[in-house]
């Protein structure tokens, strides 16, 4: 299993949104290194749900439910579908993540406009541990 973050604003798809849905396409990225990203998605795989804009937060955890397929709002692109799986007890703030030396190299820090970031293990557990999971 790998590991993600994906980015939404929340005034576009929140948190709320993708909970009530359930399933849901994760459309409408249009930069290729973050298509890339959705490309090398696997079934199964975990990706942190962050709220962009003016919270910069994770809010919850989401699962790759289908791997990459035509983005239904432009076919030139492509999308995957994800279920929620659960909300974070303790949402992590930007601030949070650029206050803990050990996630100085995640790419939220350093590539923080990139809409679907890879996570590596030790992210991950770093991160869930902040999130009180």
């Amino acid at each position: 299993m790998a590991y993600w973050l994906m980015k939404s604003e929340p005034g576009t798809w929140s948190w709320d949104d993708q909970v009530k849905d359930g399933v849901a396409d994760w459309d409408g990225v249009r930069n290729y290194q973050a298509s890339n990203n959705l490309k090398a998605m696997k079934k199964g795989d975990r990706c942190f749900f962050y709220h962009s804009v003016n919270e910069k937060q994770i809010v919850g955890i989401v699962e790759v439910v289908k791997t990459v397929h035509p983005d239904s709002t432009d076919p030139e692109w492509e999308c995957v579908d994800i279920a929620a799986v659960k909300a974070v007890p303790n949402p992590v703030t930007l601030s949070d993540i650029k206050g803990e030396k050990r996630l100085a190299d995640m790419a939220l820090v350093k590539i923080s406009r990139l809409s679907v970031q890879p996570v590596t293990d030790k992210e991950w557990q770093i991160v869930s541990k902040m999130a009180g999971l």
